[in-house]
């Protein structure tokens, strides 16, 4: 019996239940289940929290990991995927998925995943651990990062109905935790915090006038597109131009390239 196996049965036996219960609460056969319990095979990666989630415990938990050294871990695991993921998705894919041997089914891990995956190729896998997430994690940024990418998914295959029902998932917020940290601290940790909301809100900015320049072409608001224009580029011109450094930094260069040639564009 593998030491998740045992773990399975111990924590069943714990809350008293049957594998016939255990199968039905996680979709799957009782044989499954018992083929767990016994080795013969291991749950699917992404049935790993829902398990975890059945029993109230962490997926470290489940695994007997030492909690502060598997955080550590997958740390270093995210930062290196991370690091090359825009330039090389497929090796950044490999990472995270011999971290996800080491530690099968870690939210963080699986969360990560999602950002190495080609869109729309890998849309029906990623649509899998979207819900996996949504239904089973117990880390509410997880969550909801997973809801957003299963809403642009449902958006991208143009299932405008299911991307709605998605997005109806997520809690509207008014305030981020970094705006707090920038207002109420201090010192280094007040400056840092609004370096990183500044570059936040930036983006979405510039994300957000795109769209409402698009949308007043599609309605024939000529007048409406064009003030969306000036004040992008505006924006984007006083940026570059008095804090270069910043702009190169934090502000996706050749993104806003791409939209200083659409804004350009009359």
């Amino acid at each position: 019996m593998t030491n998740l196996g045992a773990k399975i049965r111990e924590l069943r036996k714990l809350k008293d239940i049957s594998q016939e219960v255990l199968a039905e609460a996680l979709s799957v056969s009782f044989q499954a289940v018992s083929k767990w319990e016994t080795g013969a095979t291991l749950p699917d990666v992404t049935l790993i929290p829902a398990i975890a989630a059945f029993f109230g415990v962490s997926t470290d938990e489940l695994f007997d990991y030492d909690r502060l050294k598997t955080e550590a871990k997958i740390e270093e695991i995210v930062t290196k995927a991370a690091e090359i993921r825009n330039d090389r998705p497929e090796d950044a894919e490999k990472i995270v998925r011999e971290g996800l041997k080491q530690f099968p089914g870690n939210d963080i891990l699986l969360n990560n995943l999602l950002y190495t995956l080609r869109y729309p190729e890998r849309n029906d896998e990623a649509v899998i651990i979207c819900r996996s997430l949504i239904e089973s994690t117990s880390d509410d940024a997880v969550k909801y990062d997973a809801l957003r990418i299963l809403a642009e998914i449902y958006a991208s295959k143009g299932e405008l109905a299911l991307c709605e029902e998605t997005l109806e998932k997520i809690p509207e917020i008014y305030f981020t935790k970094l705006e707090l940290v920038a207002e109420l601290l201090t010192g280094e940790k007040s400056f840092n915090a609004a370096d990183g909301q500044f570059e936040l809100d930036f983006d979405s900015a510039i994300d957000m006038l795109s769209i409402m320049r698009k949308r007043a072409v599609e309605s024939g608001e000529a007048d409406k597109a064009e003030l969306y224009r000036k004040t992008a580029v505006a924006l984007i011109s006083a940026l570059k131009e008095n804090m270069p450094d910043f702009f190169e930094r934090g502000f996706r260069p050749e993104i806003y390239g791409k939209y200083e040639k659409e804004f350009s564009d009359r």
